[in-house]
């Protein structure tokens, strides 16, 4: 059963006015803003928009059945990607990932994806295509990540924590591969009591950089080898890069050139 209209009315009365001293070091608070009614391809979801105080981006959640006051409910963090789930890329298991999660909470009593708009690890659609660019050339995603000023992951479970609370969820079980979710939730006073397993296999274009996430990220999953091919060992130079940045890969590649 989803949520009735009555605990609707209720949530959002009690969101009207909220305010609190956040979460995190950037003391994030949300608020829920309205709930709809959303069926979809992969069963019958309720659709629940947060409004946040630091980000001005429309953080959202998909519950299916009744997540109040309960617990041990199944929970994915999706991150967005609009390369992978708007537009199909193989470059990455996004939208596999996302779909299969859906997939998976619609068959299940109760759950919640929460959609975070946290765009390439939380460095931005532009950045992303950048980070791309240098991936092109032969470097791995955190590689790319650290030459344009970025940490290899810069995504903060802070407004997921929150969105959670909001929910009155008492407990979760969490459909993940990354350990840093799993803590960065604890730190936050969600309370983690199982962790799913969301393996994708890997297809020719993502393989490198599901590999890459496994031995550099700590993502709990098994890839095979994955080749970096000859034609991307060139040096790459990239829009929006800064001189000292592309001054910086040229060091990098003189350094593990023995130059």
């Amino acid at each position: 059963m989803s949520l009735t209209p009555l605990q609707i009315h209720d949530i959002l009365d009690e969101n009207r006015e909220h305010e609190c001293e956040g979460y995190g070091i950037h003391h994030v608070c949300v608020r829920i803003a309205s709930i709809a009614e959303l069926p979809s391809r992969f069963g019958n979801f309720q659709v629940v928009a947060f409004w946040n105080n630091r980000d001005d981006k429309d953080h959202a959640a998909f519950v299916h059945g009744d997540v109040t006051g309960r617990e041990n409910v199944p929970v994915r963090l999706h991150s967005e990607c609009l390369t992978g789930d708007a537009i199909g890329s193989l470059r990455c298991d996004c939208r596999d990932q996302l779909e299969t999660a859906l997939q998976a909470l619609g068959q299940m009593e109760n759950g919640i994806l929460l959609y975070l708009r946290q765009e390439g690890r939380g460095i931005g659609l532009t950045n992303k295509i950048r980070a791309y660019a240098l991936q092109d050339y032969g470097y791995d995603t955190v590689e790319a990540n650290l030459a344009l000023g970025f940490r290899d992951d810069e995504r903060d479970y802070s407004v997921a924590a929150h969105m959670l609370q909001s929910l009155h969820v008492k407990s979760i079980r969490l459909m993940t591969n990354n350990p840093k979710k799993i803590n960065d939730l604890t730190q936050f006073g969600i309370k983690v009591t199982e962790r799913i397993p969301l393996i994708i296999p890997p297809n020719p274009y993502n393989q490198f950089y599901l590999k890459t996430k496994a031995e550099k990220s700590g993502h709990m999953m098994k890839v095979g080898e994955a080749v970096r091919f000859v034609e991307q060992l060139d040096l790459p130079l990239i829009g929006g890069m800064t001189l000292d940045q592309i001054g910086a890969l040229h060091q990098n590649e003189n350094s593990d050139n023995g130059g």
